[in-house]
């Protein structure tokens, strides 16, 4: 495994935002190792911390934004995209105002800076996400595909295609990400726009300070007042852009991404369906390591419920009052599949509901103000179901709180099997004082 990376020393970066025009002023700062990316707001009335993650993402048109609060650092892809792209895991980013400065609309500016700061490995391992599973999602014309490799890197294919009728010709372009590469195939790439759309930002009150020779304006007849630094620039701007985007998973991607016309909504959506494979995989780890916070004897003392309906059969991991994962094994020998169905047995719904409100009666008598108390359903919303669940199944379930009172407690509920999410709900309860057995 590679060394995690930080910066040797600080280095500062002055400049305008792309869309804002906002002057500021920002200062690359080591980090500690699993600290991960972390831009620093100064310029408000308390130092504003904002941590480069998908979670934080707030929504933008044409550019990726993180929000804590009521604050937020702008345009932050070109910034991300360099990081990703020179290895660097852990980095404070200090800044005096609101938007990352635009440069020339690449990631030129920041990989000089990072440069300059010197690159140096730290004491702990560096914890890629490695994609394992396909993972597809897409939006009109709009696609990306996620898909597992056999190389401990990450390797990009995009068509970008706006149809015979654009002024931007289809452009093809795969390319395996490393330090190398990305310096000289990638980082040069600036952001483009077509004529219309800038005259539209101009409208806008966006992006006044710009002229035709600061950022690649595209009109009927190509370049307006300026020229390209590659025959493709554009498809290899829009790989930079997705190499920032994918950054805020948190960690590297390891395999291969095949994107078509993506943009920074559909980017963030990958990361979160990558993030939410990893999470499942992890947890189905944890579940089939057999290990049991609370086993059948133990169940019976927290739980009520006896044969034919105490539906789990152990809980794996518990987080206070927080969290819970709990597994039922589903037997062909369950009571009710002599008559749902005979000839085709399938687990009721009903059922699986049934099974995740026991695991959460279980987090919720975690409270000690819930000592002695049983959860009993008040109310469920947003319930759904994604798939059969059928003799030889074991369901993964797992809850965790959203709001928890002397009283009553709320809570998300999923079931998955092999991964696949099987069923969703919310669930309030109202605890009661348990009946001696």
């Amino acid at each position: 495994m590679k060394a995690q990376q930080t910066i040797e020393k600080p280095a500062e970066i002055r400049g305008r935002g792309l869309f804002t025009g906002q002057e500021v002023s920002l200062r690359f700062k080591p980090a500690a190792p699993d600290s991960g990316v972390t831009f620093v707001r100064l310029d408000t009335d308390t130092p504003c911390r904002i941590s480069a993650h998908v979670n934080n993402v707030t929504k933008r048109l044409r550019r990726t934004a993180l929000r804590n609060g009521t604050h937020a650092v702008e345009t932050v892809e070109h910034c991300m995209a360099a990081l990703h792209g020179l290895g660097i895991d852990n980095v404070e980013i200090e800044m005096f105002g609101g938007e990352l400065p635009g440069g020339d609309g690449s990631s030129q500016l920041f990989v000089d800076a990072i440069t300059e700061a010197g690159i140096t490995d730290q004491n702990s391992e560096r914890k890629p996400l490695v994609i394992e599973d396909t993972i597809r999602v897409s939006e009109g014309n709009a696609e990306l595909i996620a898909v597992p490799s056999d190389n401990d890197a990450l390797d990009v294919l995009y068509d970008l295609d706006y149809g015979p009728d654009s002024d931007i010709p289809r452009q093809f372009l795969g390319v395996r990400i490393s330090e190398e590469t990305f310096r000289n195939e990638i980082a040069t790439a600036r952001t483009f726009l077509l004529e219309k759309e800038a005259l539209q930002f101009k409208a806008a009150g966006m992006g006044q300070h710009l002229t035709y020779e600061d950022v690649v304006v595209i009109g009927k007849n190509g370049v307006i007042d300026n020229e390209f630094r590659f025959p493709d620039e554009c498809v290899r701007h829009k790989i930079l852009d997705l190499i920032g985007d994918i950054y805020l998973a948190g960690r590297p991607i390891h395999g291969k991404i095949i994107a078509t016309r993506s943009g920074h909504a559909l980017n963030h959506e990958l990361v979160r369906r990558l993030l939410a494979a990893l999470k499942r995989k992890e947890k189905s780890i944890r579940a089939g390591s057999g290990v049991a916070t609370f086993d059948a004897r133990q169940l019976h003392r927290i739980l009520p419920h006896r044969y034919p309906f105490l539906l789990i059969d152990r809980v794996v991991d518990i987080e206070d009052e927080k969290r819970a994962i709990g597994i039922k094994n589903v037997s062909i020998n369950e009571p009710f599949f002599q008559g749902h169905y005979p000839s085709q047995p399938i687990m009721p719904g009903v059922l699986i509901i049934e099974a995740m409100a026991q695991l959460a009666g279980i987090l919720l008598s975690q409270k000690l103000e819930h000592a002695g108390k049983v959860a009993v359903l008040l109310s469920m919303d947003n319930v759904k179901f994604r798939r059969q669940v059928v003799p030889g199944d074991q369901l993964i379930l797992e809850v965790e709180t959203i709001r928890v009172r002397a009283r009553t407690g709320h809570v998300r509920c999923v079931a998955t099997v092999n991964e696949a999410l099987v069923a969703q709900a919310e669930i309030k309860f109202m605890m009661v004082d348990a009946e001696p057995l």
